[in-house]
């Protein structure tokens, strides 16, 4: 029986130093040479402070802000250690209440818009943690935005278009617009009061 024992000891004790400390190390070392911004968080920074991750959606209420996709974390929204979707489905009431209730959340601040409500402004993604929104919802927001900073709307939407990235290798994906690095365009431009 130690003759078994001790071959299964080294070979667990070489495995963990392998493949729990030294493979480890290796990637980590890697990636703060090659990526170190990716490899940190991709943390984006105003004033010398961060303010939040490129990668990660954050939660803006206040009228004078572009919104983000709405969360599907809980009890706090945009949580990076609770990701994943509600998992409602199209025919489940839950899903058509929490939609109806943003609607009019987005109505609300914005009366006078009469423009049709982007779906990823009413249903969280599969990550709920999106930053991203389409250029579609930030155009919806445009008006309600430059309202409350009194900005011309033509250059709150010149924001939008200079912040729209496209599909990556030009086919992959859609268009979007980080809500963070907008918002954080915004408020160079022109502080909100």
């Amino acid at each position: 029986m130690t003759s078994l024992l001790r071959p299964a000891l080294v070979l667990l004790v070489g495995l963990t130093i392998i493949t729990g400390v030294a493979y480890p190390l290796l990637v980590t070392g890697a990636a703060q040479a090659v990526f170190p911004r990716q490899a940190n968080g991709s943390i984006v920074e105003s004033g010398g402070k961060p303010v939040g991750s490129s990668l990660l959606g954050q939660s803006f209420v206040e009228p004078r802000y572009f919104w983000s996709r709405p969360s599907a974390t809980s009890p706090d929204p945009y949580n990076g250690t609770a990701s994943g979707g509600s998992n409602q489905g199209p025919t489940n009431p839950a899903l058509t209440d929490a939609a109806k209730k943003r609607i009019a959340a987005l109505q609300a601040a914005d009366p006078g818009n009469t423009a049709p409500v982007p779906v990823e402004l009413v249903t969280a993604s599969g990550s709920g943690l999106d930053p991203e929104i389409s250029p579609a919802a930030a155009r919806y927001q445009v008006a309600r935005v430059a309202h409350a900073r009194g900005l011309d709307p033509a250059t709150v939407q010149a924001l939008v278009e200079a912040h729209t990235e496209g599909r990556q290798f030009g086919v992959l994906g859609e268009p979007r617009v980080n809500v963070l690095a907008l918002n954080l365009a915004l408020d160079r431009s022109k502080p909100a009061p």
